[in-house]
């Protein structure tokens, strides 16, 4: 891979060692996917930031703040804008969760390793919706699997599936390797995925989440042009909503190892790119098959919530926009009848989207449902002991079974969701 003069410099140690390791970093990678030069990015988005799964590897990034023997004067902040996704707490409100005091030291120590360095602890896995939007054709250097689907499938960015250390990397340099989902030929199509239901079908969140889930094990590493037949169009409107398509990309990026899908409407959607050849169909029976294939009994007691540690409502896996909230607020009054929940209900969001929306969040909360920020429920220990899940999140769906001790996990729409949390 060619490097520039500057470049070349960094990769002799002549800005200190952060920058020498960030360099030999992005090189490594470029080396082995061939690619020619490096490219500078607009921003970065990195994960690995929840104590929960990154445990004592911090310390590395901790050293890259302080970069011992180096000159003080010295920049060691990241060159471009640069987000955290969720940490495995609230900030602010972690004593309503069911944290231990030694995670609360640990998990302020990333944070203040990661914000030396300039990063925003924002905190989410929605930076598109609280100011780190990219614009079309922009490069990024983005983690976390369903904000690179978001970025480079609905907002036309690019960016391919970067890990925590490369996004860490790119994020000092300011640059990324030039490969991948950066070229214009390697964002074409390669296998065509129609999906043909009922009208009343592709209404929801949820649907889209189950959608998602089995576009990507369809898919599995192949880019799909997906394709919406007219019996799929929404009662209102001709294309799925940003939320919508928030919780398509989260599922995909779950079960599939893909940056970036395209979604055609009934042939109104225009490709720059040849159509494949291979094809593969989502019916009406499948749909209907999944959710019968995650459908259970609860074994406690959900419909009393009598049981402590037995049902758990989650919502907000990517986290809520303040539509969502909204829509969450007129569900629970709408069924409340002057009750407050009897099974826990937990709304994830980012910080900045709760400041936006404080009076419906107060009046959330006035029900007994928990509005947390900067967390979610799948990098938190706070829920390792849940014995049944119930979400509106495919992303969760394929997650909570992995990463969370032995919980079921059922698929609900948000009202249904709501519901059950009465």
């Amino acid at each position: 891979m060619h490097l520039t003069r500057e470049e070349e410099r960094i990769y002799e140690g002549e800005e200190g060692w952060a920058r020498k390791k960030a360099m030999e970093i992005l090189v490594a990678i470029g080396d082995i996917n061939n690619a020619s030069k490096l490219i500078p990015i607009k921003s970065a988005h990195i994960s690995g930031a929840s104590y929960k799964t990154i445990g004592d590897a911090f310390e590395f990034i901790n050293r890259l703040g302080i970069d011992v023997g180096i000159d003080n004067e010295i920049d060691r902040t990241v060159k471009v804008k640069s987000t955290l996704n969720p940490i495995g707490m609230d900030r602010e409100r972690w004593n309503v969760m069911n944290v231990s005091n030694k995670f609360v030291a640990k998990q302020k120590e990333v944070i203040n390793a990661y914000t030396k360095l300039g990063i925003t602890a924002e905190c989410t896995c929605v930076p598109y919706l609280i100011g780190n939007t990219p614009e079309m054709g922009e490069h990024i250097a983005w983690s976390e699997s369903s904000a690179v689907l978001y970025a480079n499938s609905v907002l036309g960015a690019r960016t391919n599936i970067e890990g925590a250390p490369s996004a860490l990397a790119s994020a000092l340099i300011g640059k990324t390797p030039l490969y991948g989902l950066h070229e214009t030929e390697r964002r074409e199509a390669e296998i065509r995925i129609r999906v043909s239901v009922n009208v009343d079908r592709l209404i929801t969140d949820a649907d889209y989440s189950a959608l998602g889930f089995l576009i990507g094990e369809l898919a599995s590493s192949k880019i799909p042009l997906i394709e919406l037949s007219p019996s799929s169009f929404l009662s209102s409107s001709l294309s799925p909503s940003k939320d919508e398509l928030k919780h398509l990309s989260a599922a995909i990026g779950a079960t599939g190892s893909i940056g970036l899908y395209h979604i055609d409407i009934a042939g109104l959607v225009e490709v720059d790119f040849p159509v494949p050849s291979e094809r593969a169909e989502i019916e009406e029976a499948d749909l209907k098959r999944f959710y019968e294939d995650w459908d259970w009994d609860c074994d406690c007691d959900c419909d009393t919530g009598t049981e402590k540690g037995g049902v758990v409502i989650a919502i907000g896996c990517p986290h809520c926009s303040a539509q969502e909230l909204q829509h969450i607020y007129e569900l629970l009054s709408a069924e409340s009848r002057g009750r407050k929940v009897r099974n826990e209900l937990f709304i994830f969001t980012a910080r900045a989207i709760k400041e936006r929306m404080q009076e419906t969040v107060r009046k959330i909360e006035d029900y007994g449902v928990k509005v947390i920020c900067d967390t979610c429920f799948v990098v938190s220990p706070a829920f390792e002991n849940y014995r049944c899940v119930i979400t509106n999140s495919g992303k969760m769906l394929r997650y909570v079974p992995l990463l969370c001790g032995s919980a079921k996990v059922k698929l609900c729409k948000t009202e249904e969701c709501v519901r059950r949390a009465f």
